[in-house]
């Protein structure tokens, strides 16, 4: 097996990312290890000297401390493992471009400002007002998104509060009358998830499986029941005049976009 060792003197979050996304172009087996904290020249030797001489592997790092980098690299050259550092050339680049010093300061896109705690904001309110959990959330919303089960309306509602955003999910059965709430907002906050209905089907089939409800949940993947919730979501998305995004296979990373562009 080959190896991917995703190297930083922080948390390695976007070495680890970077690294993924390397292994993900390729069709074989690929053992990404996230290696974090790496924060002097010793730590770096005693890293890369653990390594065996026998294992396939290579390494891309994130490591901002210039000495620690250089130490990094050159003991990956005495042993012969390729290094790809992806942020050092992008610093010294832009401080090129704009002619100054950077602060070499490793975890400083983590530093707790006031977008980070918008974040933690946000998420306490995803899971406070998750699937309608209480509807008053939809009045101080973001963005408010409305579809039925199993088309991703919580995920996507996390991965939005991750980048700050207040989402609350809203979800469509034609047994439940929609929220006064959704009244009373703006329609541009409003989005409207729907997927091909074949696609649903096998979801929840996977679901039930998974969980084994058979007797509680037999209509849940019934065709002619998730027919019915699709025809209902529709009507609903039309009166309502919102935005529909179809997220039928469609990564959350890009059903988010679709909805950031949207809210601006």
């Amino acid at each position: 097996m080959f190896t991917i060792y995703a190297v930083s003197d922080s948390i390695g979050e976007t070495a680890e990312q970077v690294a993924k996304a390397t292994a993900s172009q390729f069709n074989t087996e690929i053992e990404v290890k996230r290696i974090s904290y790496i924060k002097d020249e010793e730590d770096a030797k005693k890293f890369i000297y653990s390594i065996s001489d026998t294992e396939n592997s290579m390494i891309i790092s994130t490591i901002v401390l210039v000495e620690v980098r250089k130490t990094l690299t050159k003991c990956c050259i005495e042993k012969n493992i390729l290094i790809n550092n992806v942020l050092g050339p992008c610093i010294d680049t832009l401080a090129k471009t704009l002619e100054k010093t950077p602060d070499y300061k490793p975890g400083a896109i983590w530093d707790m400002d006031s977008d980070y705690y918008k974040k933690i904001e946000a998420m306490e309110f995803a899971i406070q007002y998750d699937d309608s959990k209480d509807n008053r959330g939809i009045i101080n919303a973001d963005v408010v998104l409305i579809g039925l089960s199993r088309t991703s309306k919580t995920p996507l509602c996390m991965y939005l509060a991750n980048k700050g955003i207040k989402a609350i999910n809203v979800p469509l059965l034609p047994e439940i009358s929609l929220p006064e709430e959704l009244q009373k907002i703006d329609r541009k906050k409003i989005i409207g998830l729907t997927i091909d209905p074949m696609h649903l089907i096998d979801i929840r089939k996977h679901r039930m499986d998974k969980y084994r409800r058979i007797s509680a949940e037999i209509e849940y993947a019934n065709a002619e029941r998730v027919l019915q919730e699709i025809e209902y979501a529709d009507r609903v998305m039309r009166r309502v005049n919102c935005v529909i995004i179809d997220v039928t296979k469609r990564a959350i990373e890009d059903t988010a976009l679709l909805v950031m562009e949207q809210i601006k």
